[in-house]
């Protein structure tokens, strides 16, 4: 490998590792401050929204991970793309465990407003529940848009994808906090808005997992290009001299 791209590697290796390292300090933080605020204000929605954040820090791992199994270059380099199938697992993975978040969230909601509906009293949250979902949204919509800006500039699908896990935690805050808000100044059966929006969140993750899931898997099992893009392959082949009836073309993203 020539020194410039090597350099070139290791910068964006290094960049990764900087944009995941911050997020999985920040990730951590905020799981502590979560489930204390969680235990001390009394309020089961903090506590979900704590172990949201626990999945975060636990995507975070699996890109520092990803970034330390890429094989490194030899003299007899191989395609980069082939290294690049370890980021679109990465990618899958991140995708699953966001619907794994979701189905959780459904299902714990339906519990909280079946529970409501039939009578049962919960108490009202304490403030700093709501001071840990305000600063819990400033935080994760900050790391949301510098680990974006990070995963597009080093175009690593795993870093965009994690970047978007960070987006769907502060949507989860975002519930928290209209739903602990509710119950702090209604009380009584208010506190029902805090699983309903929850479920509204949860269907929003469900959609950006499948959008990060279904088209990296099939990336992974080398699904072909649409035909209208492998007809523009042809014709770009046909126009070259000496080509004639070009066919039976089999091409895959890289």
């Amino acid at each position: 490998m020539k020194p410039e791209k090597k350099q070139t590697e290791n910068s964006r290796e290094r960049k990764i590792y900087r944009v995941t390292l911050v997020g999985s300090a920040v990730n951590l933080l905020l799981v502590i401050f979560k489930f204390a605020a969680g235990i001390l204000g009394h309020s089961a929605a903090m506590i979900a929204d704590a172990v949201h954040s626990l999945s975060d820090f636990a995507t975070d791992i699996i890109v520092l991970l990803s970034v330390n199994t890429t094989p490194p270059a030899t003299k007899e380099e191989k395609p980069r793309y082939e290294y690049g199938k370890h980021e679109t697992v990465v990618t899958v993975l991140i995708g699953l465990a966001l619907l794994g978040v979701a189905i959780v969230i459904f299902v714990d909601s339906a519990h909280r407003i079946s529970s409501i509906l039939s009578g049962t009293a919960f108490q009202r949250p304490g403030l700093i529940a709501v001071v840990a979902a305000a600063v819990s949204i400033a935080a994760k919509e900050w790391l949301y848009r510098y680990t974006l800006r990070t995963g597009r500039r080093v175009k690593s699908r795993a870093v965009i994808a994690n970047a978007w896990h960070h987006r769907s935690d502060a949507f989860s805050s975002i519930a928290t906090l209209l739903g602990i808000g509710a119950a702090r100044a209604f009380g009584g059966k208010w506190v029902i808005m805090d699983p309903v929006a929850a479920i509204v969140v949860g269907a929003l993750i469900v959609k950006i997992s499948i959008e990060l899931v279904i088209p990296n898997l099939g990336d992974l099992l080398e699904k072909r290009l649409p035909a209208s893009e492998e007809h523009r392959i042809l014709e770009m082949i046909s126009s070259i001299s000496g080509i004639q009836d070009p066919h039976r073309l089999r091409a895959r993203n890289l």
